[in-house]
């Protein structure tokens, strides 16, 4: 087994793609919460309301999030090559990725956005009823700030999830440290790039979910 040669290693190339990671990554994690948090919480409602209506769309949207849930995100970002391009132009590079990211994590974290609610005492909602607070009151005042410590841990899961799908859109040119690590280990066999690569992305996944935890354990205790 050969040695390996980390002068192949480019290090401005490998904060370039760590700042294209970043960006994937703040982005699509900001977006996936606009989209999955509602989601998550219209799951909710609709799955406890005893209008016809109501269940109608909960069976709509559970078998929605359902098929994007199980699509493997890989096959997803190619499946969806021509609606990111109608929509941003491209389906490369940093710009390109985030559709597929968050339309692959969104069903994901409204799902556990959904099963999070789930575990709010019920006792807490009635009483909140019988006082008289609005769907959007109990929303706000009950649900949310009941399940925080939940939902901020389906957040944590979320974003973690989405560092491992950046990466896999390296391989149709996404960008940052995926298509860094396979272009270099996969294609020329630079295997300390890969390996660099690739101990910065477990580096991230540590420090991401260090800090949620830290954020579950602090509204825990509140």
């Amino acid at each position: 087994m050969s040695e390996l040669d980390f002068s192949q290693v480019s290090w401005e190339e490998l904060w370039n793609s760590t700042v294209e990671t970043l960006q994937m990554l703040g982005a699509s994690a900001l977006f996936t919460l606009i989209i999955g948090l509602p989601l998550g919480i219209l799951l909710f409602l609709a799955s406890r309301s005893s209008l016809t209506l109501m269940k109608v769309v909960y069976i709509v949207l559970s078998f929605i999030v359902n098929i994007l849930r199980s699509v493997p995100f890989i096959i997803l970002i190619v499946a969806l090559i021509p609606f990111t391009r109608s929509l941003v132009g491209t389906s490369t590079g940093v710009l390109g990725t985030i559709p597929p990211l968050v339309i692959g994590a969104a069903p994901f974290f409204a799902r556990l956005v959904e099963t999070s609610l789930r575990e709010v005492d019920k006792g807490v909602i009635e009483a909140a009823q019988a006082m008289g607070a609005s769907t959007g009151q109990i929303i706000r005042r009950v649900l949310l700030r009941e399940a925080l410590p939940g939902l901020l841990a389906a957040l944590t899961i979320t974003i973690v999830t989405l560092v491992s799908y950046t990466a896999m859109s390296g391989m149709i040119g996404g960008g940052g440290l995926g298509t860094l690590a396979i272009n270099y280990g996969y294609y020329r066999y630079e295997t300390a790039v890969m390996i660099v690569a690739v101990v910065l992305m477990v580096v991230l996944v540590q420090l991401l979910q260090m800090a949620g935890d830290r954020l579950v354990r602090h509204y825990t205790r509140k």
